[in-house]
């Protein structure tokens, strides 16, 4: 595929009126790449909870997002044009666009593979245009290569859901045998986070409402806590879901995954910890939680707490190739670009199951 001499202008949704959920799709003039960059015609993107945070203003202490915004990180196309001085990848190839747009690969976070935390990250889909459109730009040493025999449509979650749940599970020392617990199991990232977690020889304890009991166990989960049948607000130390995910796992998990916002399941996280237990921070909290615990538990049970913003280049790769051995499904629906709004809506109350893609051919 390439750009058309004919074709002038593409479809892309904005952000109408931060921080409302009002999204519009509008015609753009189909840009030029410039020197590094690649032009991707993009066939979908995954809609993430990040998406509608930046949408919303919903991250305290980051900039507000601007009027006509165009959100997404989770792209993946065909590049159908070279900016001047790049050679790969080659026009035709399948390419995955991610969170972290473009980065210097030069400061200490870089150098160290947190490329995501560079001083000089361009964010995709924030103060960068992002993929919910149908052409973009992108940094030709920052797209990600598709392999073969993965879809495009369940490969596109795969770039933010997938690279962060597998970068958080190798980051947080998984090892086979090992509890994993994931928080928000039957969600975008948690129904991944069950999945990889398998593929990586762990056991897995799924905690979410209990309407979602049957699909975590589809995907492998061992063990299954509705944190609804449990009383809420209980003091931390004293929590009867705590109790039972000790007992269920003979002692406590050695890693809990947070994919859930929800800031009661980080208030009592460190309970469900056994010995050298590891909190791996992913899902951003829907309001000021506060860790339970105190030093000495950590001295104590020689306890780790680690955030993990999402993968860097060489991790994404890995994850696309454990994907593409068919070790993990993704769970997704199809919508057209004008939902948006709706798919927003929709996430704010907690309705989806799995990840939405849409549909941008």
């Amino acid at each position: 595929m390439s750009v058309s001499d004919s074709t002038s202008s593409y479809k892309a949704v904005i952000y109408a009126d931060p921080p409302s959920t009002k999204t519009e799709v509008v015609d753009l003039d189909i840009p030029e790449p410039d020197v590094g960059q690649v032009l991707v015609r993009l066939h979908y993107s995954g809609v993430c909870h990040t998406d509608y945070s930046f949408c919303t203003n919903g991250f305290v202490g980051a900039p507000p997002t601007m009027k006509g915004q165009i959100g997404g990180h989770e792209g993946i196309g065909e590049v159908v044009k070279l900016g001047p001085g790049v050679v790969l990848p080659a026009v035709g190839t399948r390419v995955g666009i991610k969170y972290a747009a473009d980065a210097c690969l030069n400061c200490e976070p870089c150098l160290l593979g947190g490329e995501t935390s560079c001083t000089q990250v361009k964010i995709s889909g924030f103060y960068t245009p992002g993929t919910f459109q149908q052409y973009c730009l992108t940094s030709a040493k920052y797209a990600t290569v598709i392999p073969d025999g993965l879809p495009s449509d369940a490969a596109a979650p795969l770039m933010c859901a997938g690279i962060t749940v597998y970068s958080a599970l190798t980051r947080g020392g998984v090892k086979p045998g090992d509890w994993v617990l994931v928080t928000g199991a039957g969600g975008g990232l948690g129904h991944l986070g069950v999945q990889y977690a398998r593929a990586l020889g762990a056991r897995v304890l799924a905690v979410d409402h209990g309407s979602k009991e049957d699909l975590c166990r589809s995907l492998g989960a061992d063990e299954f806590v509705d944190f609804s049948q449990f009383p809420a607000n209980e003091p931390p130390g004293e929590s009867q879901m705590a109790a039972r995910i000790r007992e269920l796992t003979a002692g406590g998990v050695k890693i809990a995954l947070m994919c859930s916002s929800n800031s009661g399941t980080y208030e009592q996280a460190v309970y469900w910890l056994r010995f050298r237990g590891t909190i791996v921070c992913v899902g951003v909290p829907d309001n000021a939680a506060v860790m339970a615990g105190s030093p000495m538990m950590f001295l104590e049970k020689e306890l780790r707490m680690i955030g993990v913003k999402t993968a860097n280049r060489q991790e994404a790769v890995e994850t696309l190739a454990l994907a593409a051995k068919g070790a993990i499904k993704t769970h997704f629906e199809v919508r057209p670009m004008g939902e948006l709004t709706q798919i927003f809506e929709e996430m704010e109350k907690g309705m989806l199951r799995g990840r939405v893609v849409l549909d941008l051919r």
